[in-house]
């Protein structure tokens, strides 16, 4: 799937995308590969796996950056 980060707690490790299904799926720093937390910004496209919920409701897992420079 893909998505746009919607919102990053930098502080607290963790953040939010709305995917392309306008769901909005938590996702922990622990789920990123190949970019840091601090690499992401909010709008920035990114490509990602639907894992089970969570706590926190629907979730990411496996986020890759799909462009830094994407429409936003």
């Amino acid at each position: 799937m893909t998505g746009k980060i919607k919102t990053i707690v930098s502080d607290r490790g963790f953040g939010f995308i709305t995917g392309e299904d306008t769901v909005d799926y938590f996702f922990h720093d622990s789920s990123l590969v190949d970019v840091q937390l601090d690499e992401l910004d909010r709008g920035d496209s990114v490509s990602f796996d639907v894992a089970p919920p969570g706590s926190k409701g629907p979730r990411a897992a496996n986020v890759t950056l799909a462009s830094k420079y994407a429409a936003r």
